[in-house]
């Protein structure tokens, strides 16, 4: 692994820090339920459409892919320290290289911090080896995360880091060694929609020596009260243009529902 390449990648995530001016407002519902740094407790459903991939090798009749995603959030404390703990759980519904059911699973734990001009966040991310060997990287697998939100009336942005390093696994399968760099862009256009960038991961493959993932997409969201139940829709569409990796997705569209429910904090 380059570490001057990793320092750098992480210092990109970071830079935006020390540009900010306050611009902080009390944040509404619609905006918090796109920031991950929100205290909201949530339970999102997503359906992942991958329609095509970049060098598929495969002897399938069908280059497309189907993934059900369930996340949940769960803010709490731990002294006076807020955090939030993100699990996310991908179940392969249709694959042209891989069976069918639970992949690897992603733990996400943020402590956040309030500030002038919105929040930003410290922790760890960790990958559990639940897909097994057809499944999933048969790596467990862990390291640093790192970003912010800024929040002003309409608008919200920030940029989060997060990498993953293999601690142990079956050593006849490659090592798990990613950065990733997720920007985040989201405006509120009114009656509870708004606008923004997809869930673009630009993700560097330290094996490889190589950007695996480099998307770029758009998302459509409205947010709808169900009695005293809040739900955020959405509609994604990607792009990625990292076409060198093999079977990497080349166009994915994702379906969301978000439940969200009372802080309890």
């Amino acid at each position: 692994m380059d570490f001057r390449k990793y320092v750098a990648i992480t210092f990109l995530a970071m830079s935006p820090l020390v540009l900010l001016s306050p611009a902080q407002a009390e944040q509404s519902l619609e905006q918090a339920a796109d920031d991950p740094t929100a205290s909201l407790m949530s339970l999102q459903l997503s359906d992942w459409y991958t329609q095509s991939y970049h060098n598929l090798d495969s002897k399938s009749s069908s280059d497309s892919a189907n993934n059900f995603v369930l996340r949940s959030a769960m803010p709490f404390k731990i002294g006076q320290q807020s955090h939030i703990m993100r699990i996310t759980a991908p179940i392969i519904t249709s694959s042209p290289f891989q069976d069918t059911g639970l992949s690897d699973i992603t733990l996400f734990d943020l402590a956040t911090f309030d500030i002038e001009w919105g929040r930003w966040a410290v922790g760890a991310v960790a990958l559990l080896p639940t897909g097994g060997e057809h499944r999933g990287a048969e790596k467990w697998g862990a390291g640093p995360a790192i970003g912010f939100t800024v929040h002003e009336s309409h608008l919200l942005w920030g940029l989060f880091n997060q990498n993953i390093f293999t601690l142990a696994g079956e050593n006849n399968r490659e090592d798990v060694n990613v950065s990733i760099l997720q920007p985040l862009v989201s405006v509120s256009i009114g009656g509870g929609w708004s606008v923004g960038v997809s869930e673009m991961t630009a993700t560097y493959d330290w094996e490889q020596g190589e950007w695996s993932s480099l998307p770029l997409g758009f998302k459509v969201a409205k947010l709808h009260k169900f009695g005293k139940l809040p739900v955020q829709f959405n509609a994604q569409y990607e792009y990625n243009f990292a076409d060198n990796a093999l079977s990497s997705p080349e166009a994915t569209i994702r379906l969301t529902a978000k439940l969200i429910f009372p802080s309890i904090l």
